[in-house]
């Protein structure tokens, strides 16, 4: 009889280590989806913001812009950080008047990709803590997933004169 708490003990913490796994191995995933997800919502504000950035340009602002709106527009994976910035630097060299519609969707584009783009570099931050403990990385947990990235760009938000009354 006493044998058989032995076995019952041992059952019992195996169990418990393999709940233990299944719940890290399925936070690992969850979190690399969310991670996904949010690079695909990043990538949405991107576009958003170069086209709005494009329809400014063509209206009021000239070719600088509208070239940087376009290469950010047309940029391959590898090339998009750059464009970003670019676009950005080029946002924050015309002054924008927030009462104008076309500047107005401009701003509020920029706004939510800083949003978006905060809300990528966190989950991204989360998966990679969650991907480099210890018994993840013995276990291999996230193998069949690639390490997610952060997508570094200046600050995207645009600041708007003092002088200006916003609606």
């Amino acid at each position: 009889m006493p044998g058989f708490w032995w076995v019952v003990a041992a059952t019992l913490v195996l169990g418990l280590v393999a709940v233990y796994l299944v719940w890290t191995a399925g936070r690992v995933g969850r979190l690399h989806a969310r991670a996904e997800l949010a690079a695909r919502a990043l990538e949405a504000h991107l576009l958003r913001r170069a086209a709005a950035a494009a329809v400014l340009a063509e209206r009021r602002y000239g070719v600088e812009l509208y070239a940087a709106a376009r290469i950010a527009l047309d940029a391959e994976p590898d090339e998009r950080e750059a464009a970003e910035n670019d676009l950005t630097r080029q946002l924050r060299a015309v002054e924008l008047d927030p009462t104008d519609p076309d500047c107005e969707a401009v701003i509020a584009a920029s706004r939510r990709l800083a949003l978006a783009r905060q809300v990528h570099t966190d989950l991204v931050r989360d998966a990679r803590a969650a991907r480099g403990r210890p018994l993840v990385r013995l276990l291999r947990m996230g193998r069949r997933r690639p390490w997610p990235r952060y997508f570094d760009i200046d600050d995207p938000t645009l600041t708007v004169p003092a002088d200006v009354p916003t609606g």
